[in-house]
């Protein structure tokens, strides 16, 4: 429980729980993800983290649908992966 002040009166409230979880889908290419994220755009959704490359070799973008899901849209180049 947690308390909220009402002036001079403090109620108690039970404590909002929020779980989070984010889907990762796989994309074929740069340019799939580019386009599924305008789909996204046009259909309402909400994207929080546009396209972008990441470490030369990922590149996604991330976005939340109608229903407030999160999802993880990612292209890797395997073939840009650096050796060891």
């Amino acid at each position: 429980m947690s308390e909220v002040s009402a002036g001079q009166f403090n109620v108690a409230r039970p404590v909002e729980t929020v779980a989070l979880s984010c889907f990762s889908l796989g994309a074929g290419s740069g340019d799939e993800v580019d386009t599924f994220i305008q789909k996204v755009e046009i259909a309402g959704g909400s994207i929080f983290s546009k396209p972008s490359e990441t470490d030369g070799w990922m590149y996604g973008a991330a976005f939340a649908d109608l229903d407030g899901h999160r999802w993880n849209l990612l292209y890797m180049d395997e073939s840009k992966i650096p050796k060891r």
